[in-house]
């Protein structure tokens, strides 16, 4: 990733959301050396991916911890923390994951239709966030998505950033509006993954590939 998206995110007025906190701890590279902290993190996940949020409670995960529910709170003061800071540490997975594969491509519009597939995989099939999304979104949807669009837009820097780099190696038109052609592809990417389709299966790759091929990829040309 490159600074100019670091000083996008920067620049964002306001408080951060939790997708700009979990993208930015995936810029910086940051990680947790509290072992235990990371050991409740990984409890609360088990926990939540099993049994939900709503009916998952501090002691739940204390017990799955094997550490005192003291412990818990003395890293986490409120569920509410807990749950952030764990959809937080999913959420910066995805993105180093998707900078992992969108390596595998080999042109511009291979990188277009493998992120792609890979973001709606990643955050679908996540046990905690696909799960929050279909039956807890109250979780989630605060942050997420009545956040005035804060949200996507970290998302659109992001695509933004990656297009640009792609302009900069000359795989795609100076003239392309990238922050535009971002745009697009986030909303079409988020509208699949709040509203349910009847026509495109989210978990058939090829499906999504074609339909990125065919609707995303000649954004590429202006």
């Amino acid at each position: 990733m490159d600074s100019e998206q670091v000083s996008a995110l920067a620049a964002a007025s306001g408080p951060e959301s939790l997708l700009e906190r979990a993208y930015t701890d995936a810029v910086e590279r940051v990680d947790d050396p509290d072992e235990t902290r990371a050991r409740v993190l990984d409890a609360a996940y088990e926990q939540f991916s099993r049994m939900g949020v709503q009916r998952s409670t501090m002691e739940d995960v204390a017990r799955r911890a094997g550490v005192s529910r003291i412990t818990v709170y003395r890293r986490f003061a409120t569920k509410d923390a807990l749950v952030e800071q764990v959809v937080r540490r999913e959420l910066r997975r995805y993105f180093d994951r998707f900078l992992i594969d969108i390596q595998r491509a080999e042109t511009a519009a291979d990188r277009v239709v493998l992120g792609f597939v890979s973001s709606l995989r990643a955050i679908q099939r996540n046990p905690l966030i696909g799960g929050l999304i279909v039956a807890e979104p109250d979780w989630l949807v605060p942050s997420m998505v009545s956040d005035g669009g804060r949200t996507l837009a970290v998302v659109r820097r992001f695509v933004a950033g990656q297009l640009r780099r792609e302009q900069r190696a000359g795989n795609v038109p100076d003239g392309l509006d990238v922050d535009l052609v971002a745009e697009m592809m986030v909303r079409v990417s988020a509208s699949f993954l709040a509203i349910p389709s009847l026509v495109i299966d989210l978990d058939d790759d090829e499906q999504l590939a074609m339909v990125a091929r065919r609707f995303l990829v000649p954004m590429l040309d202006g």
